[in-house]
């Protein structure tokens, strides 16, 4: 075809990424060692620069979006653990999520000679009606875990797997309620304020999440507490949402950007000091936000740059503001796991170990490979079960292998994948968050007193 000829080309998947990022790789390879899904299959396709390499083919029109190829991008986890072992500076999130955006909408590879505007794909009946429908809403999520919790009490969930009715179900749901942990007794919601205790020192915006409050709300009650104990003022809006990870890393692009705008509003207050986030997930998300209006929402009137610069993980911003020394004694051996969103991501590993080493009596002990993921990934588990059972028990044995009395973990999805591979293994080691353990000392309270 002539260079001048003025037929117009097909859209083509990540145009709207800057192609400089994809120059960034120079292929040499360090990132491998740490990239889990390479690490278990040993394909090079599964590597960071091996996705890096497909992507940039198909935006260079060389490589056609296949099933095979979206495959091998889908099978990523987005742990950017690569991010951490990259000495080039590659911005891989920036890579990979834009350009799972633009595959979800369904435009089509440059080789096609299609030139209709690309419509996005229609989700399937899982994304659109759990995924996209129950787990972004608090109070769904507690109307299906009423009935969940009543099974569990009359344990009448161990005799549905005992004469195999579960094995009726689809099999993402059977995934779900394998997943279930032991669910406690529900706590009341969290109000609007709650007071520091002594001098104030700071007031601070909580954020909930969806997943996290629903099957985690005792994480943040124990939050809240540990941050009254350190002086603060804790504001929980009511109108605060979901962070939009669900959406975005599955490239549902317009929930995300409502759900980046109603977040935005509901902590727009200047009396704030740092907005608490103690799920790592959902952490990166909302620090991510300025690239999520960069990359896809291009018409958003709303500039979330005042909110992104408040986020802060609880344990980063109690290291920030020197934490008052907890007294009470936890007589255990503690193994922490560090989640991909806290240590990749957000570039935070130590705060949280320093905070738990305040506690008397806590002996942290390190695992092998805590940079792999251990296959949650948010919705991970549920899309890409095989590998994410891999991952699941490769970490679950490297925790076991320290002998833990607890196992601590930052996130609420990395606690659902740890919980049900220790149930599998008949294991019965509780896996708390760092803040829990903080909470429990500071009231000089037994771990069986946890609430």
């Amino acid at each position: 075809m002539p260079a001048n000829d003025p037929t117009p080309k097909p859209p083509t998947i990540g145009q709207s990424i800057p192609y400089d990022r994809f120059l960034d790789c120079v292929h040499c390879g360090l990132c491998t060692s740490a990239c889990p899904t390479y690490v278990e299959t040993g394909d090079e396709n599964d590597s960071p620069r091996g996705r890096i390499y497909l992507m940039r083919s198909v935006v260079d029109g060389r490589l056609d979006l296949t099933e095979k190829v979206r495959g091998h991008l889908d099978l990523c986890l987005d742990c950017r653990s690569c991010e951490t072992a990259c000495p080039s500076g590659v911005q891989y999130g920036r890579l990979l999520e834009p350009f799972r955006v633009e595959m979800q909408q369904g435009l089509q590879a440059a080789a096609s000679n299609d030139t209709t505007p690309p419509q996005p794909k229609k989700p399937d009946w899982f994304h659109r009606w759990i995924m996209y429908g129950l787990f972004p809403s608090r109070k769904r999520m507690a109307w299906a875990l009423a009935p969940a919790r009543l099974m569990q009490t009359l344990k009448l969930d161990r005799l549905a797997n005992a004469v195999g009715l579960t094995k009726l179900l689809p099999a993402r749901l059977r995934r779900m309620q394998d997943q279930l942990p032991t669910l406690n007794k529900s706590l009341p919601a969290l109000p609007e304020f709650l007071p520091a205790k002594g001098e104030r020192r700071a007031t601070v915006g909580l954020f909930l999440g969806c997943v996290a409050d629903a099957m985690f709300r005792r994480v943040h009650w124990a939050t809240a507490r540990v941050l009254q104990e350190n002086g603060c003022d804790v504001v929980i809006p009511q109108a605060q949402a979901c962070c939009g990870a669900i959406h975005y890393h599955s490239g549902a692009a317009e929930p995300a950007i409502e759900l980046m705008q109603q977040n935005v509003a509901a902590f727009d207050n200047d009396s704030l000091d740092a907005v608490i986030v103690n799920v790592a997930g959902c952490g990166s998300m909302l620090k991510d936000y300025s690239h999520v209006a960069e990359e896809i929402a291009k018409s958003s009137s709303i500039d979330p740059s005042k909110f992104v610069s408040k986020i802060k993980d609880v344990s980063e911003f109690l290291a920030d503001l020197g934490p008052r020394k907890p007294v009470g004694p936890i007589n255990a051996v503690v193994a922490y796991q560090d989640a991909c969103h806290l240590q990749h991501a957000q570039q935070i590993r130590q705060p949280p170990r320093d905070l738990m080493n305040l506690i008397p009596g806590i002996q942290l002990k390190p695992i092998a490979e805590p940079e792999l993921c251990c296959g949650a990934a948010g919705s991970y588990s549920l899309t890409q079960p095989e590998m994410a059972d891999r991952l699941g028990q490769r970490k679950t044995n490297n925790l076991l292998a320290v002998n833990p009395d607890i196992i601590a973990s930052g996130n609420a999805g990395c606690s659902l994948q740890l919980q049900a591979h220790l149930k599998k293994a008949g294991h019965d080691t509780p896996v708390l968050h760092p803040m829990e353990l903080l909470d429990l000392s500071y009231r000089n309270a037994k771990l069986s007193e946890l609430k």
